[in-house]
This record gives structure tokens, C-alpha cells and sequence, in this order.
């Protein structure tokens, strides 16, 4: 779980850093709720929120960091899911 946090935490440490590019409020915002209580303890919701977040990526021009981010936390959250 604190390879999951770290990689939320790295990824919005990239949009902030990055910003402002199309779509990096919205970003920050699910990024945020991804982040939140309610998702730790209901990773389907966190998986749900990361899937919204993966939508926005692939509709917008984000940076390449944001993208690779993306990827570290969907690999972090599936290594979670299946440690479970």
C-alpha cells in the first residue's frame, strides 16, 4: 500500500510541477479524490477513479510525465488488488 501512495503522491507532484496544461485542474481534482479516505478503503473506487483519470489523459494533450505517472499507479493498484 505505500508503494500505491507514493505513486498517487509522485503523480500529483508531476501535474502540479507541469501545470498549467489542458485538463490539469480536473486532473488534480480526481487525482485528489483517488488520493482521499473513502478510496483507500474502497480500492474499487480508487480503480474507478484512476479509470477517469486514464479517460481524461487520453482525451487531452498531458505532459509525458503525467502519463508515465498514470502508469505507475494503475501497476501499483493492480499489484495491490492482487496482493489482496
Amino acid at each position: 500500500m505505500s508503494e500505491l501512495q507514493g505513486a498517487w503522491e509522485n503523480l500529483r507532484d508531476e501535474v502540479v510541477r507541469l501545470s498549467p496544461f489542458p485538463e490539469s485542474q480536473r486532473l488534480r481534482f480526481h487525482i485528489d479524490e483517488g488520493m482521499s479516505w473513502e478510496s483507500v478503503r474502497h480500492l474499487e473506487r480508487m480503480r474507478a477513479t484512476l479509470a477517469l483519470i486514464e479517460n481524461v489523459i487520453r482525451q487531452s494533450e498531458c505532459p509525458a510525465e503525467v502519463v508515465q505517472g498514470v502508469g505507475m499507479v494503475r501497476a501499483n493498484l493492480e499489484n495491490v488488488l492482487q496482493a489482496i
